[in-house]
Protein backbone atom coordinates (compact mmCIF):
# COMPACT_ATOMS: atom_id res chain seq x y z
CA UNK A 1 0.00 0.00 0.00
CA UNK A 2 1.55 3.18 -0.82
CA UNK A 3 1.61 5.56 1.62
CA UNK A 4 0.72 9.51 1.02
CA UNK A 5 3.26 11.71 1.65
CA UNK A 6 2.65 15.04 3.03
CA UNK A 7 5.26 17.77 2.05
CA UNK A 8 5.72 20.85 3.96
CA UNK A 9 3.69 23.45 2.78
CA UNK A 10 5.08 26.58 1.24
CA UNK A 11 4.18 29.98 2.48
CA UNK A 12 4.42 32.57 -0.39
CA UNK A 13 4.11 36.04 0.62
CA UNK A 14 1.47 38.39 -0.19
CA UNK A 15 2.08 42.01 -1.11
CA UNK A 16 -1.14 42.74 0.81
CA UNK A 17 0.18 41.11 3.85
CA UNK A 18 3.02 43.35 3.76
CA UNK A 19 2.46 46.60 6.07
CA UNK A 20 5.13 48.58 4.05
CA UNK A 21 2.82 48.15 0.82
CA UNK A 22 -0.43 48.65 2.56
CA UNK A 23 1.21 51.82 3.93
CA UNK A 24 2.49 52.60 0.24
CA UNK A 25 -1.10 51.82 -0.65
CA UNK A 26 -3.21 53.98 1.50
CA UNK A 27 -0.80 56.66 0.66
CA UNK A 28 -1.30 56.87 -3.02
CA UNK A 29 -5.04 56.35 -2.11
CA UNK A 30 -4.73 59.49 0.06
CA UNK A 31 -2.86 61.38 -2.48
CA UNK A 32 -5.39 60.27 -5.16
CA UNK A 33 -8.34 61.38 -3.35
CA UNK A 34 -6.58 64.73 -1.99
CA UNK A 35 -5.69 65.96 -5.39
CA UNK A 36 -9.15 64.80 -6.83
CA UNK A 37 -10.56 67.01 -4.27
CA UNK A 38 -8.63 69.84 -4.83
CA UNK A 39 -8.68 69.60 -8.71
CA UNK A 40 -12.80 69.87 -7.73
CA UNK A 41 -12.86 72.45 -5.84
CA UNK A 42 -10.53 74.21 -8.31
CA UNK A 43 -13.08 73.61 -10.92
CA UNK A 44 -16.14 74.65 -9.03
CA UNK A 45 -15.27 77.42 -7.45
CA UNK A 46 -13.12 79.07 -10.88
CA UNK A 47 -16.08 81.50 -11.80
CA UNK A 48 -14.09 81.52 -15.45
CA UNK A 49 -13.33 77.92 -15.98
CA UNK A 50 -10.53 77.58 -17.00
CA UNK A 51 -10.46 74.08 -17.29
CA UNK A 52 -14.12 73.82 -18.61
CA UNK A 53 -13.25 76.18 -21.46
CA UNK A 54 -9.50 74.56 -22.18
CA UNK A 55 -9.81 70.94 -21.40
CA UNK A 56 -13.86 70.20 -21.13
CA UNK A 57 -15.33 71.52 -23.94
CA UNK A 58 -12.75 70.43 -26.32
CA UNK A 59 -13.05 67.07 -25.40
CA UNK A 60 -16.48 67.10 -25.83
CA UNK A 61 -16.60 68.69 -29.33
CA UNK A 62 -14.41 66.05 -30.24
CA UNK A 63 -16.20 62.95 -28.65
CA UNK A 64 -20.05 64.02 -29.42
CA UNK A 65 -22.10 65.65 -31.69
CA UNK A 66 -23.46 69.24 -31.01
CA UNK A 67 -27.62 68.03 -29.81
CA UNK A 68 -25.91 65.41 -27.16
CA UNK A 69 -23.03 67.44 -25.78
CA UNK A 70 -26.21 70.54 -25.27
CA UNK A 71 -28.20 68.09 -23.46
CA UNK A 72 -25.31 66.64 -21.27
CA UNK A 73 -24.41 69.87 -20.64
CA UNK A 74 -28.23 70.92 -19.07
CA UNK A 75 -28.01 67.36 -17.17
CA UNK A 76 -24.91 68.69 -15.57
CA UNK A 77 -26.17 72.02 -14.78
CA UNK A 78 -29.84 70.56 -14.01
CA UNK A 79 -27.74 68.31 -10.97
CA UNK A 80 -26.02 71.00 -9.37
CA UNK A 81 -22.21 69.96 -9.84
CA UNK A 82 -21.36 72.67 -12.62
CA UNK A 83 -18.82 75.47 -11.64
CA UNK A 84 -20.59 78.28 -10.25
CA UNK A 85 -19.58 81.65 -10.15
CA UNK A 86 -18.40 82.99 -6.97
CA UNK A 87 -17.39 86.79 -8.27
CA UNK A 88 -19.23 90.00 -7.39
CA UNK A 89 -20.20 92.19 -10.24
CA UNK A 90 -18.47 95.57 -10.56
CA UNK A 91 -20.74 98.31 -10.08
CA UNK A 92 -20.11 99.58 -13.81
CA UNK A 93 -22.10 96.61 -14.94
CA UNK A 94 -25.62 97.51 -13.50
CA UNK A 95 -28.36 97.89 -16.32
CA UNK A 96 -31.87 99.39 -15.82
CA UNK A 97 -34.91 97.42 -17.42
CA UNK A 98 -38.32 98.55 -16.31
CA UNK A 99 -36.81 100.69 -13.87
CA UNK A 100 -35.40 97.98 -12.15
CA UNK A 101 -31.48 97.46 -12.01
CA UNK A 102 -29.64 94.28 -12.64
CA UNK A 103 -26.15 93.68 -12.62
CA UNK A 104 -25.68 92.50 -16.28
CA UNK A 105 -27.10 89.65 -18.64
CA UNK A 106 -32.17 75.94 -21.47
CA UNK A 107 -34.59 74.70 -23.53
CA UNK A 108 -37.04 72.97 -21.25
CA UNK A 109 -36.25 74.28 -17.71
CA UNK A 110 -34.04 71.75 -16.87
CA UNK A 111 -31.29 73.75 -16.13
CA UNK A 112 -32.85 76.95 -14.86
CA UNK A 113 -30.85 77.39 -11.41
CA UNK A 114 -27.85 76.18 -12.79
CA UNK A 115 -27.54 78.87 -15.13
CA UNK A 116 -28.21 81.34 -12.66
CA UNK A 117 -25.85 80.08 -10.65
CA UNK A 118 -23.29 81.21 -13.42
CA UNK A 119 -23.81 84.41 -13.11
CA UNK A 120 -26.64 85.30 -15.57
CA UNK A 121 -29.15 87.97 -14.69
CA UNK A 122 -31.59 86.62 -17.60
CA UNK A 123 -32.19 83.12 -18.01
CA UNK A 124 -34.47 82.37 -20.75
CA UNK A 125 -36.30 78.76 -21.25
CA UNK A 126 -37.63 77.22 -24.52
CA UNK A 127 -39.21 77.97 -27.23
CA UNK A 128 -42.02 76.20 -25.25
CA UNK A 129 -44.91 74.89 -27.67
CA UNK A 130 -48.55 73.64 -25.91
CA UNK A 131 -48.28 70.16 -27.18
CA UNK A 132 -45.45 67.96 -27.08
CA UNK A 133 -43.27 67.71 -30.34
CA UNK A 134 -40.50 66.33 -31.63
CA UNK A 135 -38.62 68.86 -33.67
CA UNK A 136 -37.27 68.62 -37.26
CA UNK A 137 -35.95 65.29 -37.87
CA UNK A 138 -31.60 64.63 -36.77
CA UNK A 139 -29.02 65.78 -37.45
CA UNK A 140 -30.14 69.10 -36.49
CA UNK A 141 -27.55 71.07 -34.90
CA UNK A 142 -24.29 71.75 -36.74
CA UNK A 143 -20.79 73.32 -35.25
CA UNK A 144 -19.19 75.13 -37.88
CA UNK A 145 -15.39 75.05 -35.74
CA UNK A 146 -13.62 77.07 -38.69
CA UNK A 147 -16.17 79.23 -38.14
CA UNK A 148 -16.69 79.27 -34.18
CA UNK A 149 -20.80 79.34 -35.27
CA UNK A 150 -23.85 77.09 -35.27
CA UNK A 151 -26.00 76.21 -37.43
CA UNK A 152 -29.34 75.02 -36.44
CA UNK A 153 -32.94 73.45 -37.40
CA UNK A 154 -34.25 72.39 -34.25
CA UNK A 155 -37.83 73.17 -35.20
CA UNK A 156 -39.11 73.59 -31.50
CA UNK A 157 -38.46 70.32 -30.52
CA UNK A 158 -40.27 70.67 -26.99
CA UNK A 159 -41.63 68.83 -23.53
CA UNK A 160 -44.90 70.94 -23.89
CA UNK A 161 -46.95 73.47 -21.64
CA UNK A 162 -47.73 70.59 -19.20
CA UNK A 163 -44.45 69.27 -18.87
CA UNK A 164 -42.43 72.71 -18.62
CA UNK A 165 -44.78 74.15 -16.06
CA UNK A 166 -44.25 71.54 -13.48
CA UNK A 167 -40.36 71.70 -13.59
CA UNK A 168 -41.14 75.63 -13.16
CA UNK A 169 -43.82 75.21 -10.10
CA UNK A 170 -40.96 72.45 -8.67
CA UNK A 171 -39.02 75.23 -8.14
CA UNK A 172 -41.46 77.02 -5.77
CA UNK A 173 -40.63 76.91 -2.11
CA UNK A 174 -43.59 75.51 0.19
CA UNK A 175 -43.11 78.88 2.25
CA UNK A 176 -41.61 82.26 1.36
CA UNK A 177 -41.70 85.89 2.61
CA UNK A 178 -44.31 87.77 1.04
CA UNK A 179 -42.20 90.77 0.90
CA UNK A 180 -39.16 90.21 -0.01
CA UNK A 181 -37.32 91.03 -2.90
CA UNK A 182 -36.89 87.04 -4.42
CA UNK A 183 -41.18 87.30 -4.00
CA UNK A 184 -41.36 89.85 -6.47
CA UNK A 185 -39.37 87.81 -9.33
CA UNK A 186 -40.42 84.62 -11.08
CA UNK A 187 -35.98 83.65 -10.73
CA UNK A 188 -36.59 83.58 -6.51
CA UNK A 189 -33.77 85.66 -7.04
CA UNK A 190 -32.94 89.50 -6.27
CA UNK A 191 -32.05 91.27 -9.76
CA UNK A 192 -32.40 88.12 -11.99
CA UNK A 193 -35.45 87.25 -14.42
CA UNK A 194 -36.82 84.33 -15.72
CA UNK A 195 -37.98 84.37 -18.84
CA UNK A 196 -40.22 81.91 -20.77
CA UNK A 197 -39.69 81.97 -25.13
CA UNK A 198 -43.18 81.11 -26.00
CA UNK A 199 -43.05 79.41 -29.63
CA UNK A 200 -45.77 77.99 -31.59
CA UNK A 201 -46.29 73.98 -32.83
CA UNK A 202 -45.62 73.12 -36.49
CA UNK A 203 -49.27 71.26 -36.39
CA UNK A 204 -51.15 74.77 -36.09
CA UNK A 205 -52.35 77.05 -38.64
CA UNK A 206 -49.56 79.69 -39.44
CA UNK A 207 -51.82 82.52 -38.37
CA UNK A 208 -53.39 81.66 -35.38
CA UNK A 209 -52.35 83.56 -32.39
CA UNK A 210 -53.95 80.93 -30.08
CA UNK A 211 -50.28 79.03 -29.18
CA UNK A 212 -49.03 82.91 -27.98
CA UNK A 213 -51.95 83.75 -26.02
CA UNK A 214 -52.26 80.35 -24.59
CA UNK A 215 -48.95 80.49 -23.35
CA UNK A 216 -48.77 83.55 -21.94
CA UNK A 217 -52.53 82.03 -19.84
CA UNK A 218 -49.79 79.05 -18.55
CA UNK A 219 -46.24 80.92 -17.88
CA UNK A 220 -47.58 84.37 -16.94
CA UNK A 221 -48.05 83.49 -13.47
CA UNK A 222 -44.83 81.78 -13.68
CA UNK A 223 -42.37 84.17 -15.76
CA UNK A 224 -41.00 87.70 -15.36
CA UNK A 225 -41.12 87.87 -18.56
CA UNK A 226 -42.53 86.49 -21.82
CA UNK A 227 -40.63 85.98 -25.03
CA UNK A 228 -43.35 86.29 -27.61
CA UNK A 229 -40.89 84.38 -30.63
CA UNK A 230 -42.07 85.21 -33.87
CA UNK A 231 -38.50 84.80 -35.31
CA UNK A 232 -37.27 81.33 -35.56
CA UNK A 233 -36.62 80.00 -39.36
CA UNK A 234 -37.57 76.38 -38.70
CA UNK A 235 -41.05 76.34 -38.20
CA UNK A 236 -42.69 77.00 -41.36
CA UNK A 237 -44.84 80.21 -41.40
CA UNK A 238 -43.79 81.36 -37.80
CA UNK A 239 -41.76 84.79 -39.58
CA UNK A 240 -45.08 85.65 -41.59
CA UNK A 241 -46.29 86.53 -38.04
CA UNK A 242 -43.67 89.59 -38.26
CA UNK A 243 -45.58 91.37 -40.64
CA UNK A 244 -48.08 94.54 -39.95
CA UNK A 245 -51.14 92.99 -40.14
CA UNK A 246 -50.72 89.66 -38.18
CA UNK A 247 -48.48 91.63 -35.66
CA UNK A 248 -51.38 93.61 -34.57
CA UNK A 249 -53.45 91.02 -34.39
CA UNK A 250 -50.99 88.79 -31.74
CA UNK A 251 -49.46 91.31 -30.14
CA UNK A 252 -53.06 92.55 -29.20
CA UNK A 253 -54.00 89.35 -28.77
CA UNK A 254 -50.97 88.45 -25.86
CA UNK A 255 -51.01 91.76 -24.22
CA UNK A 256 -54.76 91.54 -23.38
CA UNK A 257 -53.66 87.82 -22.17
CA UNK A 258 -51.27 89.49 -19.87
CA UNK A 259 -53.42 91.73 -18.73
CA UNK A 260 -56.11 89.03 -17.51
CA UNK A 261 -53.78 87.59 -15.56
CA UNK A 262 -55.07 87.20 -11.99
CA UNK A 263 -52.13 88.12 -9.25
CA UNK A 264 -53.05 86.31 -6.03
CA UNK A 265 -54.14 88.63 -2.90
CA UNK A 266 -55.47 88.58 0.82
CA UNK A 267 -58.05 90.81 1.90
CA UNK A 268 -55.47 93.83 2.07
CA UNK A 269 -54.20 93.41 -1.59
CA UNK A 270 -51.09 91.78 -0.66
CA UNK A 271 -49.41 88.86 -3.36
CA UNK A 272 -49.86 85.84 -2.31
CA UNK A 273 -47.77 84.36 -4.24
CA UNK A 274 -43.67 84.30 -5.77
CA UNK A 275 -45.58 86.48 -8.27
CA UNK A 276 -46.61 90.22 -7.10
CA UNK A 277 -46.67 91.54 -10.54
CA UNK A 278 -47.60 90.94 -14.63
CA UNK A 279 -44.93 89.37 -16.52
CA UNK A 280 -43.28 91.71 -19.39
CA UNK A 281 -43.94 90.87 -22.82
CA UNK A 282 -41.04 91.23 -25.35
CA UNK A 283 -40.62 90.47 -28.91
CA UNK A 284 -38.45 88.69 -30.85
CA UNK A 285 -37.34 89.25 -34.38
CA UNK A 286 -35.26 87.98 -37.21
CA UNK A 287 -32.33 89.66 -38.29
CA UNK A 288 -33.34 89.39 -42.22
CA UNK A 289 -35.81 91.97 -42.39
CA UNK A 290 -35.95 94.93 -44.72
CA UNK A 291 -35.96 98.64 -43.61
CA UNK A 292 -40.04 98.60 -44.42
CA UNK A 293 -40.59 95.72 -42.15
CA UNK A 294 -38.81 97.21 -39.18
CA UNK A 295 -40.53 100.23 -39.90
CA UNK A 296 -44.07 98.15 -39.79
CA UNK A 297 -42.82 96.29 -36.86
CA UNK A 298 -41.86 99.41 -34.71
CA UNK A 299 -45.04 101.35 -35.80
CA UNK A 300 -46.82 97.77 -34.26
CA UNK A 301 -44.51 97.90 -31.02
CA UNK A 302 -45.75 101.66 -30.12
CA UNK A 303 -48.56 101.21 -30.19
CA UNK A 304 -49.30 97.65 -28.55
CA UNK A 305 -48.37 96.54 -25.07
CA UNK A 306 -44.83 94.97 -25.62
CA UNK A 307 -42.12 96.17 -23.09
CA UNK A 308 -39.43 95.98 -25.20
CA UNK A 309 -37.90 93.53 -28.08
CA UNK A 310 -35.03 91.05 -28.67
CA UNK A 311 -32.56 91.90 -31.36
CA UNK A 312 -32.19 89.03 -33.07
CA UNK A 313 -32.90 85.33 -33.91
CA UNK A 314 -31.23 83.07 -36.00
CA UNK A 315 -29.90 84.10 -39.75
CA UNK A 316 -30.96 82.49 -42.85
CA UNK A 317 -28.04 84.25 -44.66
CA UNK A 318 -24.73 82.94 -45.30
CA UNK A 319 -22.12 85.52 -45.63
CA UNK A 320 -19.67 84.77 -48.14
CA UNK A 321 -16.59 84.76 -46.06
CA UNK A 322 -17.71 81.38 -44.53
CA UNK A 323 -15.41 78.54 -44.68
CA UNK A 324 -16.80 75.54 -42.26
CA UNK A 325 -17.63 72.60 -44.69
CA UNK A 326 -20.87 72.74 -43.03
CA UNK A 327 -22.19 76.02 -43.94
CA UNK A 328 -24.36 74.75 -46.41
CA UNK A 329 -26.68 73.08 -43.69
CA UNK A 330 -30.03 74.52 -43.83
CA UNK A 331 -31.24 76.27 -40.51
CA UNK A 332 -30.68 79.12 -38.76
CA UNK A 333 -26.98 80.75 -38.57
CA UNK A 334 -25.51 81.99 -34.82
CA UNK A 335 -22.14 83.19 -33.78
CA UNK A 336 -19.71 85.68 -35.01
CA UNK A 337 -20.97 85.34 -38.56
CA UNK A 338 -24.56 86.88 -37.48
CA UNK A 339 -22.93 89.99 -35.69
CA UNK A 340 -22.90 92.66 -38.79
CA UNK A 341 -26.57 91.29 -39.38
CA UNK A 342 -28.50 92.03 -35.99
CA UNK A 343 -26.20 95.00 -34.93
CA UNK A 344 -27.34 96.77 -38.35
CA UNK A 345 -31.18 95.30 -37.30
CA UNK A 346 -30.86 97.05 -33.86
CA UNK A 347 -29.43 100.34 -35.25
CA UNK A 348 -32.49 100.84 -37.77
CA UNK A 349 -35.13 99.32 -35.19
CA UNK A 350 -33.81 101.54 -32.27
CA UNK A 351 -33.78 104.95 -34.36
CA UNK A 352 -37.56 104.04 -34.75
CA UNK A 353 -38.18 103.15 -31.16
CA UNK A 354 -38.19 105.72 -28.30
CA UNK A 355 -35.97 105.09 -25.48
CA UNK A 356 -38.55 104.00 -23.01
CA UNK A 357 -38.80 100.90 -25.27
CA UNK A 358 -35.62 98.56 -24.27
CA UNK A 359 -33.62 96.38 -26.63
CA UNK A 360 -32.07 93.23 -25.77
CA UNK A 361 -28.84 92.60 -28.19
CA UNK A 362 -28.07 88.99 -28.78
CA UNK A 363 -26.01 87.58 -31.82
CA UNK A 364 -22.48 87.02 -31.91
CA UNK A 365 -21.12 88.19 -28.66
CA UNK A 366 -18.29 86.64 -27.81
CA UNK A 367 -16.42 89.45 -25.86
CA UNK A 368 -16.62 92.01 -24.02
CA UNK A 369 -15.87 94.45 -26.73
CA UNK A 370 -18.64 92.94 -28.44
CA UNK A 371 -21.12 93.41 -25.41
CA UNK A 372 -20.32 97.39 -25.42
CA UNK A 373 -20.46 97.53 -29.80
CA UNK A 374 -24.40 96.43 -29.06
CA UNK A 375 -24.64 98.79 -26.06
CA UNK A 376 -23.45 101.85 -27.99
CA UNK A 377 -26.24 100.35 -30.64
CA UNK A 378 -28.85 101.12 -28.02
CA UNK A 379 -29.43 97.96 -26.64
CA UNK A 380 -29.63 97.93 -22.84
CA UNK A 381 -28.73 94.58 -22.05
CA UNK A 382 -26.93 91.58 -24.21
CA UNK A 383 -27.60 87.28 -24.27
CA UNK A 384 -24.98 84.78 -25.24
CA UNK A 385 -25.92 81.56 -26.62
CA UNK A 386 -23.29 80.32 -29.13
CA UNK A 387 -19.90 81.31 -27.19
CA UNK A 388 -21.69 79.67 -24.52
CA UNK A 389 -22.13 76.39 -26.33
CA UNK A 390 -18.30 76.74 -27.56
CA UNK A 391 -17.08 77.69 -23.97
CA UNK A 392 -18.99 76.68 -21.12
CA UNK A 393 -19.93 77.59 -17.95
CA UNK A 394 -16.68 80.33 -17.73
CA UNK A 395 -18.51 82.45 -20.51
CA UNK A 396 -20.43 84.85 -18.82
CA UNK A 397 -17.85 86.24 -15.56
CA UNK A 398 -15.05 85.54 -18.58
CA UNK A 399 -17.42 88.79 -21.03
CA UNK A 400 -18.46 90.70 -17.76
CA UNK A 401 -14.66 90.66 -16.38
CA UNK A 402 -13.83 91.93 -20.00
CA UNK A 403 -16.79 94.57 -20.11
CA UNK A 404 -15.47 96.11 -16.63
CA UNK A 405 -11.73 96.16 -17.53
CA UNK A 406 -13.00 98.12 -20.51
CA UNK A 407 -15.11 100.62 -18.77
CA UNK A 408 -12.57 101.08 -16.42
CA UNK A 409 -9.91 101.88 -18.99
CA UNK A 410 -13.16 104.67 -20.54
CA UNK A 411 -13.86 106.20 -17.36
CA UNK A 412 -17.40 105.13 -17.90
CA UNK A 413 -20.14 102.39 -16.99
CA UNK A 414 -22.97 100.67 -19.03
CA UNK A 415 -25.48 102.39 -17.67
CA UNK A 416 -24.10 105.51 -19.31
CA UNK A 417 -22.88 104.23 -22.66
CA UNK A 418 -26.16 103.08 -23.07
CA UNK A 419 -28.20 105.98 -21.44
CA UNK A 420 -26.13 107.81 -24.01
CA UNK A 421 -26.90 105.57 -26.79
CA UNK A 422 -30.62 105.72 -26.13
CA UNK A 423 -30.22 109.47 -26.04
CA UNK A 424 -28.73 110.18 -29.42
CA UNK A 425 -30.30 107.22 -31.52
CA UNK A 426 -33.92 106.50 -30.52
CA UNK A 427 -37.08 108.11 -31.28
CA UNK A 428 -37.38 111.64 -30.37
CA UNK A 429 -40.11 113.00 -32.57
CA UNK A 430 -39.44 114.19 -36.27
CA UNK A 431 -38.34 117.58 -37.23
CA UNK A 432 -40.52 120.00 -40.16
CA UNK A 433 -41.02 118.36 -42.98
CA UNK A 434 -41.37 114.79 -41.50
CA UNK A 435 -36.79 114.63 -41.04
CA UNK A 436 -36.32 112.64 -37.72
CA UNK A 437 -34.90 114.93 -34.94
CA UNK A 438 -31.81 113.80 -33.66
CA UNK A 439 -33.15 114.02 -30.15
CA UNK A 440 -29.80 114.71 -28.24
CA UNK A 441 -30.12 113.99 -24.45
CA UNK A 442 -28.09 116.66 -22.11
CA UNK A 443 -27.21 114.02 -19.80
CA UNK A 444 -23.18 114.37 -20.80
CA UNK A 445 -20.82 111.26 -20.82
CA UNK A 446 -20.14 109.32 -17.49
CA UNK A 447 -16.57 109.87 -16.88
Amino acid sequence: MAALRLLPRRVLSSPAANPGFLSLRSGIYASVFVVSAGLFVAYYVDSRAAMHRYVIMPVLRTLLDAETSHKLALRVLGSGLAPRDTQTDDERLRTSLWGEEYSSFDKDGEATDGLFNLGFSWVEIGSVTPRPQPGNPKPRVFRLPSDEAIINRYGFPSDGHTAVLARLRARLPLFHEQETTTARHASLRPHALLAVNLGKNKASPADSIDDFVQGVQTFGPYADVLVINVSSPNTPGLRSLQTRALLERLLDGVSRARDELLVPSDANGTATSTRSTKPKLVLKIAPDLEESELGAIAAVVRSSGVDGVIVSNTTIRRPKDLSDPNRGEVGGLSGPPLKAYTLATLRTLRALLPESVPLIGCGGITSGSDALDYARAGAAAVQVYTRFAYEGVGTCRRIKDEITEALAREGTTWAAVVQRAGGELSLRGSAPGGVRSPGWRTRAWSS
